[in-house]
């Protein structure tokens, strides 16, 4: 692939090494389906309704709660079963939330149900933002925000750029990178459905160039003549965040508070546009997810098509397990990832990968007093200042953090990587937003 001199990027960031080298090779398998499934109800957005009973049948496909209210999503069983218990689990954050559970049908083929297929070029906006609703499709890229939002844009903000991440910085993970190999018809489809239903004129694929068999397969399915473009970019996190994204492939800066859609843009994951050319050609809702199982601590790094619900536990034991010097377990990526407290918690819409790593790589260094240096500075994309914030975090000066920008931040984590005190800065930063937003939410309750 002949490269440009200088490939497009951002101002500052950091090179963490991507460690992809153990699965960005291996075809996605599919996970073996186990006995029981846990489902929380907030996947995306506010927590659905359930409509379903314990004592349910249910068929792999089906709906089992609906969206409650705009910024929420459907939810379908991942398998033929019944449902067993609505009760609270606990959900990979940690916390105990209201959930179903569904336990397998041992003697079922768990072929799936698909729902009526809809010609999207039949729907006007309202109903097919609508219909991308009910099938309970979020962004794959790990925030796992309602899809049909973004396709729900005000008459005075046009869109220019419909614009694919296909960057995947984040160390470890594959998901993407395989998804864009094997399925480049349907990332392009599911592209060419959305643009042109937000009146997109282009569309943009912003690939990193350490993933050249996938910048070719998208590009062998770009049709002559199409204003579609498959972008290498420089291998830099977190070039993956919309707003590092959109200033790669145009050179424009989203303002701070402002999102992609004032700028003209709409930004997508790749494997959302799969879930999208699925729902709509297939009538196959969101029910399971390529999940990344990687990492020093895994016995067999794999690619894996995960139903959602499956136990992470499971998982880890379809990739052989885990060597005994494990000492800890992150789902996402290791930058912006979480640490587990179980691993007997449920893979979620949301999960890109899940990581072992060896008490070698999660040793934590001595803390020591801020140097002056400016290295938190230098790999801000967002040009904060990283180590006022922390100071300001640890003596709870809020109306301080708002003033230097705090909520801009994106918690990407290249502070606290580049910082060679061991300040853990973006922890910081993480506790402080959540005490303003507590603070906010008090002030508006009468």
């Amino acid at each position: 692939m002949n490269l440009p001199f200088r490939l497009q990027s951002f101002r500052h960031g950091v090179h963490p090494d991507d460690h992809k080298q153990g699965t960005e090779h291996l075809v996605v398998e599919h996970m073996p389906f186990v006995g029981r499934y846990v489902l929380p109800l907030g996947q995306g957005g506010k927590p659905a309704k359930p409509t379903v009973t314990r004592g349910q049948r249910v068929r792999r496909g089906e709906r089992i709660a609906t969206a409650d209210g705009f910024v929420s999503t459907s939810l379908h069983a991942p398998v033929d079963g019944t449902i067993v218990d609505l009760g609270r689990h606990r959900h990979p954050n940690g916390d105990l939330v209201d959930c179903i559970e569904i336990e397998a049908d041992a003697f079922s083929l768990q072929t799936i149900v698909p729902h009526a297929t809809v010609d999207p070029d039949t729907l006007d906006v309202d109903n097919f933002v609508a219909h991308v609703q009910q099938g309970g499709i979020v962004g794959l890229g790990g925030a796992a925000f309602p899809a049909h939002v973004k396709y729900k844009t005000p008459a005075e903000k046009p869109v220019r750029h419909f614009v694919l991440n296909g960057c995947e910085c984040e160390p470890f993970l594959t998901c993407d990178h395989r998804t864009m190999v094997e399925r480049p018809a349907e990332v392009l489809r599911g592209a060419r459905i959305i643009a042109k239903k937000l009146g997109a004129t282009d569309i943009h694929i912003g690939v990193e160039h350490n993933k050249p068999d996938a910048i070719a397969a998208l590009r062998a399915q770009v049709l002559p003549g199409e204003a579609i473009h498959v972008t290498p970019l420089e291998v830099k996190y977190p070039q993956g965040a919309e707003k590092m994204l959109i200033k790669a492939l145009f050179g424009q800066e989203v303002p701070a508070g402002k999102l992609p859609l004032d700028v003209g843009c709409v930004v997508n994951n790749v494997g959302t546009m799969v879930a999208i050319a699925d729902w709509f050609d297939r009538g196959i809702p969101l029910i399971e997810r390529v999940v990344t199982v990687s990492g020093p601590g895994v016995r067999r790094p794999a690619n894996v098509r995960v139903p959602l619900g499956t136990p992470v536990r499971d998982l880890l034991a379809h990739c052989a397990g885990t060597v005994p010097e494990t000492r800890e377990f992150v789902m996402g990526g290791p930058m912006m990832g979480s640490s587990l407290a179980s691993i007997d918690v449920p893979v979620l819409k949301g999960t890109s990968g899940v990581l072992a790593f060896t008490a070698a790589e999660t040793a934590r260094g001595n803390e020591f007093g801020c140097l002056k240096c400016g290295r938190c500075l230098d790999a801000c994309a967002n040009f904060l200042n990283p180590s006022v914030l922390a100071r300001l975090s640890r003596h709870g000066e809020f109306d301080a953090l708002e003033a230097n920008f705090v909520m801009d931040c994106m918690e990407c984590g290249a502070c606290s990587f580049t910082c060679p005190s061991n300040i853990p800065i973006v922890q910081l930063i993480r506790v402080a937003k959540s005490a303003i937003r507590d603070q906010k939410r008090k002030e508006k309750k009468p």
